[in-house]
């Protein structure tokens, strides 16, 4: 009985067959993949950090762990994972940077790839788990969950080359894979479950590269088309959100041709919309859809590098002899039982997760399964669930902020990114996550009282903080602070093509009003409320 156990733990959980097709390749290429997202994940917070939970950002790290502590105690540290604990200070926050950096080249140069893989995800989910408001993105989710799939997924040794000698494990491949699924078809539930009308009349995709959080200047271009290609790619989307991905789980030929249907998909969203990572890592989680034996036909190099390595691991099990036996059962299972007990808690965490929306479309019966085991995880955000887009963004508002010394004439800070200067071609700069402008979006689609981080930026502009004055392109007050700082709103629209020809101008836009209050700085530091905001215009997700 234990030993068809152990025979079953060591067929999922122990390493994958080495005959073909094989995902030697697969595994290689998306490793290497995932190490350059890690290493842009990084490379974006060693710009910003120190203005987002620096001790003098917008929401000091230091300050929140500090009530996490107070109010939790111990369960504190598990509950909010971060090394962050030990110091929040502007050295530590450069210290872990450059640390992520270095781990994520490592693992990009296929050295150690499972111990710099996992110091890549140990270090992003203490930046994570500190980000506060600034880390509440789907995609952050989404790269924690891989990444800590890919610590059982990546070979073992200092130099391991493809593996051959330890493929990976069926488990790891198909969790990969099923969060690659579940990214697609959570959101395809989740734009059927929301009862949007527009997804139901293929009106969703009419506005919406121009009021998606950061478009692309190819963006631009693709509002222009007429309407029938955005009803075109609406229905598209819901085809392969709900159905298309569907071919997963059939046989190899299926997969195949899947890939060929979700690569251009995804190479079109990266082109039209900076979604920072994001469409970078599904892309490349659906590089796993391939196996050795096709890429072997179509790239030559490949063929000849899995041969080699075969056959150097064929010689070296020759020179070694027969494997051992008499190794207790109990001590092959205990080397199981880690990839075992945290695979099988993944997905048992996500199937919980996905229950209920697929339930609600299906219009049956909710399972119940008990919840507090994916709660017991949650802080590692490893077994998340996902719905990009269930309700569309009808209206563009952009948060401004300004500085005045007289209370009337105001000038504002530059962003980066965003769109504020009416001339200038939208940017295309993905996978780089401008955390401080993508939230800015986020923020226009809610109140004052969703995001009162942004009074938050108010004060530290007062103060001229320097890290936070380094997330803007510019200081318009490089000799002095404002005496006064608010935040106001302007609604955004593409110009058309006339327009643009004629002008030269990208985007038109309108004044709305106050978003945040107007903030000033008396001689003794205290900051005093001048103006209240105005009421916040017609929520932008509501047509």
């Amino acid at each position: 009985m234990l030993e068809k156990l152990l025979r079953g733990v060591a067929w999922l959980f122990g390493p994958g067959p080495e005959a073909r097709p094989g995902r030697l390749w697969p595994r290689w290429l998306f490793l290497r993949a995932l190490a350059a997202i890690y290493f842009s994940a990084f490379f974006s917070l060693l710009f910003q950090v120190q203005g987002l939970i620096g001790p003098r950002g917008i929401l000091s790290a230091g300050e929140y762990l500090h009530l996490v502590g107070r109010q939790l105690g111990a369960p504190g540290y598990w509950y909010a994972p971060t090394l962050l604990w030990w110091s929040s200070s502007s050295t530590m926050l450069n210290v872990l940077c450059w640390a992520g950096l270095a781990a994520s080249l490592l693992a990009f140069f296929n050295v150690w790839p499972r111990v710099s893989l996992a110091a890549c995800w140990v270090i992003f989910l203490s930046f994570i788990t500190a980000l506060q408001d600034f880390a509440a993105y789907q995609s952050d989710g989404m790269l924690l969950e891989a990444g800590f799939l890919a610590l059982f997924f990546a070979p073992p040794g200092i130099r391991p080359g493809l593996g051959a000698s330890r493929p990976p494990s069926r488990a790891a491949t198909f969790l990969l894979l099923w969060e690659w699924f579940r990214i697609y078809f959570e959101s395809g539930l989740g734009k059927i479950a929301s009862g949007d009308p527009t997804w139901r009349n293929l009106t969703a995709m009419d506005e919406y590269y121009q009021n998606g959080p950061l478009p692309t200047w190819l963006g631009w271009y693709a509002q222009q088309l007429p309407q029938r290609f955005h009803a075109a790619t609406a229905g598209l989307t819901l085809v392969v959100e709900l159905f298309l991905v569907l071919l997963v789980f059939l046989p190899r030929r299926f997969r195949l041709v899947l890939f060929f249907i979700v690569t251009p998909f995804e190479i079109g969203i990266i082109a039209t919309a900076n979604y920072c990572f994001l469409n970078y890592l599904v892309l490349w989680l659906g590089v796993l859809l391939l196996d050795d034996e096709f890429l072997a036909r179509v790239w030559p190099y490949a063929r000849e590098r899995r041969s080699a390595e075969m056959a150097h691991l064929g010689a070296a099990r020759s020179t070694a002899g027969a494997a051992p036996r008499g190794i207790p059962i109990w001590r092959r299972l205990s080397s199981l039982a880690l990839p075992a007990g945290c695979l099988s808690w993944v997905f048992y965490g996500t199937v919980v997760w996905l229950v209920p929306p697929l339930s609600a479309v299906l219009h049956m019966p909710v399972v119940r399964l008990p919840l507090a085991p994916v709660r017991l995880i949650e802080p590692f955000s490893i077994a998340n669930r996902y719905g990009l887009f269930a309700w569309m963004t009808w209206k563009r508002y952009e948060i401004e902020f300004q500085g005045s010394d007289d209370g009337q004439n105001w000038i504002p800070y530059p962003y980066r990114f965003k769109p504020q200067d009416l001339e200038r071609a939208p940017l295309l700069y993905a996978p780089y996550h401008p955390r401080f402008e993508w939230n800015l979006w986020f923020a226009m689609l809610g109140s004052l009282n969703e995001a009162p981080w942004v009074t938050g930026v108010e004060v530290r502009l007062l103060e001229a903080s320097p890290p936070v004055l380094a997330l803007f392109a510019g200081n318009p007050f490089a000799d002095h602070p404002p005496k006064f700082v608010r935040a106001v709103i302007y609604q955004y629209w593409f110009t058309d093509l006339e327009t643009h020809g004629r002008t030269g101008q990208w985007w038109r836009r309108e004044y709305q009003g106050r978003f945040g209050p107007t903030l000033t700085r008396g001689l003794d530091g205290r900051i005093t409320l001048v103006e209240v905001p105005d009421p916040p215009p017609l929520r932008p997700d509501i047509r």
